[in-house]
């Protein structure tokens, strides 16, 4: 019987033990991969670029601003009730890249038309209020857009970009 009673208690021993050194195994497995993990979260100067708030009570009728956003000039084009017309009444037959006015701008808030100012041509940066169709003009290329910031003229294939844009108030627009 002792026998039998001894061999129990090393095989209660040698669970113990194993169970410990897999518990101990796993703690130092988690600790080691934990950082590792964490170092592919971005950092604070990028996550602090994600977004950017912009006051735009200063902006008059037919103005723009230009911002920067993750390291893109974005414009925000106040536009007027002759320009939002005009985007309105073009026939999306005569688009390369169809896209109504109102599918690009806020419901409720027609007047602001928010774009990412890099020509889909090659990357340049069209210059505001030029051109053919008072939109966008691309003088590297001469890309041209129109009010709605939409390919009208040129080699470029797309609509200038809208951004991931909200209104926190009447005065501040936050972009991404």
């Amino acid at each position: 019987m002792s026998d039998k009673s001894s061999e129990l208690k090393n095989e209660s021993r040698r669970k113990l033990l194993t169970t410990t050194a897999y518990t101990a195994a796993g703690i130092g497995a988690a600790c080691a991969i934990l950082p590792f993990v964490d170092s592919m979260n971005p950092a604070s100067d990028v996550a602090a670029l994600a977004s950017v708030e912009v006051d735009i009570s200063n902006i008059k009728e037919g103005d723009a601003k230009k911002v920067m956003w993750r390291g893109k000039p974005v414009s925000i084009r106040r536009r007027t009730k002759a320009e939002i017309e005009e985007a309105s009444k073009v026939e999306l037959s005569e688009l390369r890249d169809p896209q109504t006015d109102a599918e690009r701008v806020k419901a409720g808030k027609e007047e602001w038309l928010v774009t990412i100012e890099i020509c889909t041509h090659l990357g340049c940066i069209p210059i505001v209020g030029q051109g053919e169709y008072k939109g966008w003009f691309c003088p590297c290329h001469g890309s041209q857009y129109d009010t709605s910031a939409r390919i009208r003229k040129g080699p470029a294939p797309r609509n200038l970009e809208v951004p991931p844009y909200e209104f926190i108030s009447d005065t501040k627009i936050k972009i991404g």
